[in-house]
Formats: C-alpha cells, structure tokens, sequence
C-alpha cells in the first residue's frame, strides 16, 4: 500500500479493508497514483483480497494493470516531479521533515552516548517501537470506530451489492508435498557439511564476525531456514516485546 500525504502532515498508509473488498481496487489506484506523485524509488500495489488470503492471480494481475494504467495512461511519468512548486506540497513536506526529525530526537535521546545506534537498541530493548506501533494502531481503530476516520464500505456506505469473494485456499496437498521434498533433501544433502556450517555460524554468533557470510555458507551447504534461525536463536534467544505500564 502506498503511503498518501494526509492534510495535516502525516503520511498515511491506508489499510485494505476486508469489507467490501472490491473498493481496494479504488484505493490502491489512488493510493499508487499519490506515490508516483509524491517521487517514490519503488512501489508495491496490493492485491485486493490480500487482507483475506494469499492473493489470486486475477487479483495479482489486477495489481498489476494498476502500475501498468498509471504508467502508460496517465503520463505521470512523463516529466520527473509533477508536483513541483505545489506550496501545498512544499508544506506537506516540510511538516513531515520536521516530525521525522523530532522522532529522531526522541531516539538519540534514548541513547547514553547521543547517538541514533544507541537509541535504536535501546528503543528495540524497551520495547519503544513496537509501543509506538500499537499506539498509533490504536489510535486508527478508535478513530474508525468512533466515525471520526470514515473508511468506505466498513463504517460509512456499508449496504453493497457485492457477491462473497472467492479466496485463494492453498491445499494440503501443497503441504504434503513441501515436507516431502524437504525430506528428500535432507536425505540427500551432504549432513556433515551442513552441521559444521551451521555449527560455525553459531560459534561466529558470539563474537563481532560479519555473520552474511556464514549465512550463506549455510545456505549453499543445503540448511534449512530453522536450522539457521536456531543456530542464532541459542546464542541470541529470542525478542520479546517488554511489558510496557
């Protein structure tokens, strides 16, 4: 989902909503077209039923078509920052430097020393983050609940015509048939190598050593994701999120 300049300086990720779900198409346009505008490096549009289940391929291709109308339609692309010299825009820009900056005011000040590594650790450590998160996340749903953030076809315009969606439902048979292939190699994969691989990753995890490269010795020795995940799970543990009062 793109992130769309809000009139009060905030940029806002909207959110699919999984009531009437075709009005996601609306709001992905929208919301790609404002990113393009707005001089984005990359872009991701969302596939309407992604808030139910994986995405189908008709969904997929409508997400696609997406980027492809902006694209070759609307000639937004034609000219490198349509938007240039909008004060409006100008605006919008400078009130989000300047909350981004107190932000990282708020994280060097977390830190002993000033500087913004220390803050982040320390922010991950107690837990800072993931509050920041649910807070504003709260804030979202006390908003839509109360009307006072209106979503289409969720709070406000909510009687629809609109048929039940069908979803894509992955198999069990899929299941099966990874765990067998996972098997299979396992079986065959060279299980001395693997374990010095992953052996020595583990041991690098409890010094400085750059651990990428380590990784990927692992990975080409043929361990699976867990396997790597546990080697650093035993020395790191894993992250809880601190009990915030």
């Amino acid at each position: 989902m793109a992130a769309v300049p809000h009139p009060d300086g905030r940029s806002v990720a909207h959110r699919s909503a999984a009531q009437q779900p075709d009005n996601n198409v609306v709001r992905t346009a929208i919301e790609a077209l404002a990113a393009v505008l707005g001089g984005t490096n990359s872009l991701h549009t969302n596939a309407l039923d992604e808030v139910l289940a994986l995405p189908s391929a008709k969904a997929a291709e409508i997400a696609l078509r997406t980027q492809q109308v902006i694209l070759e339609e609307t000639g937004v692309a034609n000219v490198v920052d349509p938007l240039g010299g909008s004060w409006y825009v100008e605006a919008l820009t400078d009130r989000i430097e300047e909350q981004a900056e107190a932000i990282f005011e708020r994280i060097r000040a977390m830190s002993p020393d000033g500087s913004m590594t220390g803050g982040i650790l320390r922010g991950i450590e107690d837990g800072w983050f993931m509050g920041e998160i649910a807070d504003s996340a709260f804030a979202y749903q006390r908003a839509l609940e109360k009307g006072e953030k209106k979503v289409v076809g969720v709070n406000v315009s909510t009687d629809t015509i609109e048929e039940p969606l069908e979803i894509l439902r992955i198999s069990h048979e899929v299941e099966r048939a990874q765990v067998a292939e996972l098997t299979r190699r396992r079986a065959v994969r060279d299980g001395a190598a693997v374990e010095a691989a992953v052996a020595r990753l583990g041991a690098a995890a409890r010094t400085e050593e750059n651990l990428v490269p380590l990784i990927l010795d692992a990975v080409r020795a043929e361990a699976t994701l867990g396997e790597v995940c546990g080697a650093l799970r035993e020395v790191f543990g894993e992250y809880r999120e601190p009990a915030r009062f």
